[in-house]
C-alpha cells in the first residue's frame, strides 16, 4: 500500500489506555504521554511503528507528528519495520561486551543464518542490536519479545533459549 495513502485507526481499547495515560499529566502536557502510548499503537500494529500508525497517534494527540516520529526513532524499544514473531534484543553496551555479548551474537547469527535487524525467512525471529537495558550485574544478557530478560548467558543458555521458542511456535501452531 502507498505511504501516503496508508490509513491507520486506533482501536478503541488503545484509545482508552492512551486517555487513561493522558489523565496523569497536564491538559497542556499531552505529549507525556507519547512514550506510553507508542507502545500501545505498535502492540496494535503487529509489533512495529508504521508511519500512518505514527501518524494516527500524533493526530489523536493534537500534537506535530515530528515530536511522535522524534521519540519513536531514539529508543530501541519501538520498532520501525515489521518484526518477527519473536524479537531478540541483544545487548552490545560495555559490559555486555566486556563479558562475551560477541559470543552470544556470533552464535544467534550462525543459528539463525540472519544478522541484526533482519528476520527469519519463517517469520519466526528477528534479532536487534540494542544498548544497555539496565541489567549490567547480569552480562551478556537478552530480551525476548520485549518482556522476557536473560541474564548471564552463554552460548549454549542462547541456543536452549531459541530452542524453546521454537517449539513453543510449532506447539501453538498445531
Amino acid at each position: 500500500m502507498n505511504e501516503q495513502t496508508e490509513q491507520f485507526i486506533l482501536d478503541e481499547a488503545v484509545i482508552k489506555e492512551i486517555d487513561r495515560w493522558l489523565a496523569k499529566y497536564p491538559t497542556d502536557q499531552k505529549r507525556s504521554a507519547v512514550v506510553p502510548a507508542l507502545l500501545f499503537v505498535q502492540k496494535q500494529n503487529n509489533g512495529w511503528l508504521s508511519k500512518a500508525a505514527m501518524n494516527a497517534l500524533a493526530d489523536y494527540l493534537q500534537l506535530p507528528r515530528i515530536w511522535v516520529y522524534e521519540v519513536a526513532t531514539f529508543y530501541d524499544m519501538y520498532n520501525l519495520k515489521p518484526m518477527g514473531k519473536h524479537k531478540i534484543s541483544i545487548c552490545q553496551n560495555v559490559p555486555c561486551f566486556l563479558r562475551g555479548s560477541d559470543e552470544i551474537v556470533a552464535c544467534v547469527k550462525e543459528r539463525l543464518g540472519i544478522d541484526f535487524d533482519e528476520t527469519t525467512s519463517d517469520g519466526l525471529f528477528t534479532l536487534k542490536s540494542v544498548e544497555c537495558m539496565a541489567a549490567c550485574g547480569g552480562a551478556p544478557m537478552c530480551q525476548i519479545d520485549d518482556q522476557e530478560y536473560h541474564e548471564n548467558l552463554t552460548p549454549e543458555k542462547m541456543i536452549a533459549i531459541i530452542d524453546k521458542l521454537e517449539r513453543e511456535s510449532k506447539t501453538n501452531a498445531d
